[in-house]
């Protein structure tokens, strides 16, 4: 297994976990359960972590995969940008997680408006986590491009 094999499997870690912990914050939230709304608050600190690991196994397998050919630095300079904001996006949100989850443990006053907060804070993760999956994606797969052309097989018209 050689660093890009490692990257893809770790990245799609911190952009699931980001999906299933603002699930699960909802469901906490509409509950009224603490402890759902910890368990959220625990998956966005794992997700935090794990974007880590994807930002670095990134780095390494950006040097692999720039010497395939046909694929574009463009993209691929792409996806890096968008990850660097994921990545702070995403450390922030466990950071303030884990005040979250002392707040929720100790059941400080602040506690509800930290928890919108940090769904607040989450969805706007998601919207950059969208940008890193789909520009990932498109370094190797043409067909999610914007500029991607449909050919019809099956077509009469010789």
């Amino acid at each position: 297994m050689n660093d890009a094999h490692l990257h893809l499997i770790v990245n799609h870690l911190p952009i699931v976990g980001l999906l299933i912990g603002t699930l699960v914050l909802i469901a906490g939230m509409l509950l009224k359960k603490s402890e759902v709304k910890l368990t959220a608050f625990g998956i966005y600190i794992f997700s935090a972590l794990a974007a880590i690991v994807a930002n670095y196994t990134g780095e390494e397998a950006e040097e692999i995969v720039e010497n395939i050919s046909g694929i574009s630095e463009t993209l691929i300079h792409t996806h890096e940008e968008y990850a660097e904001t994921f990545l702070i996006l995403a450390i922030i949100l466990g950071a303030l997680s884990l005040i979250g989850f002392v707040s929720e443990l100790k059941k400080f006053k602040f506690a509800n408006f930290l928890t919108v907060m940090i769904l607040l804070f989450a969805i706007a993760a998601g919207v950059s986590a969208k940008y890193v999956g789909t520009s990932g994606g498109e370094i190797r797969h043409s067909e999610i491009r914007n500029d991607a052309r449909v050919i019809d097989l099956e077509s009469d018209d010789d």
